[in-house]
């Protein structure tokens, strides 16, 4: 019997916020060229794994928590597809970004009555990390696939932080999920359950992959975790494990090419709804 979603930590407003209403708001200025150095660092590792899987033309996709439309994008213009139908709490910078055959649906997939249709392709990346109920989110994003049709996750995972050596990039990506997780909600720890519960979902032909991108003075990954750390700061010195000095000195290690850390990285992982039998 499946468990449980494991509850959030308990005391002050540990969950209450939402990624783009506290730490993450979309009108803070700079907050669209931060998700594009994100998209910049995983978006060919994601665009290969959606071609060996067969994505194409005829296809219609949906694609969960699409940020700025970099992956919905691809979908049309390297493999395409049919149709994509980006949806996000705030669609703002898909609205400033629009391509034919892209329609920008603003809602909470949360939400219990989220129906928006059938498709060959449902794919979220790091959206369910910030969210309650992933197991049960889990099983509402494979009912939304057509017999055939494919489910992709992506989510973060960190192999180094929790077991590092003590230095100011240990510490500060340390403080970074304690902060998210107490004002967000955010929660990596699961990620890597990703196939069994595709499993249990119902899916066949689960498999994941693993990528870690490599952290080299003006990358891509660098420039997103200085960005992402200087804006998430606040929650981040509130835990007690880093202040702003420490940060700083974090921030200073990216830009070093003697910067000898692991960043977090990404598991993706999928599985296809099984074809409707013939009587």
């Amino acid at each position: 019997m499946e468990q449980p979603d494991p509850p959030l930590p308990q005391g002050g407003d540990a969950g209450d916020g939402r990624y783009g209403e506290t730490v993450f708001p979309p009108g803070h200025t700079g907050e669209d060229e931060r998700i594009d150095l994100g998209a910049l660092a995983y978006d060919g590792t994601t665009s290969a794994r959606l071609g060996k899987l067969g994505v194409g033309p005829g296809w219609r996709c949906l694609d969960v928590g699409a940020g700025t439309g970099t992956v919905a994008r691809r979908l049309l213009d390297r493999f395409g597809v049919a149709s994509v139908l980006a949806v996000d709490r705030d669609v703002r910078f898909l609205a400033a970004r629009p391509v034919p055959g892209l329609t920008a649906l603003e809602a909470d997939v949360t939400d219990p009555d989220f129906d928006p249709g059938r498709f060959h392709l449902v794919h979220a990346r790091f959206v369910l990390m910030h969210l309650p109920a992933r197991r049960e989110l889990i099983g509402r994003l494979s009912r939304l696939l057509a017999p055939g049709g494919v489910l992709v996750l992506g989510d973060a995972v960190d192999l180094t932080s929790a077991g590092a050596g003590d230095t100011a990039y240990s510490r500060v990506m340390r403080a970074m999920w304690q902060g998210l997780r107490d004002t967000i909600g955010t929660d990596i720890t699961w990620v890597p359950e990703y196939p069994r519960l595709l499993r249990a979902a119902g899916l066949t032909s689960v498999a994941a992959e693993m990528y870690v991108p490599p952290l080299v003075p003006g990358s891509a990954i660098s420039r997103f975790w200085a960005d992402t750390w200087r804006r998430a700061q606040d929650a981040m010195t509130a835990t007690g494990l880093v202040d702003d000095a420490t940060v700083e000195e974090a921030v200073r290690c990216l830009e070093s090419p003697d910067c000898a850390e692991l960043s977090a990285g990404m598991i993706t992982a999928w599985g296809r709804r099984p074809p409707e039998r013939t009587p």
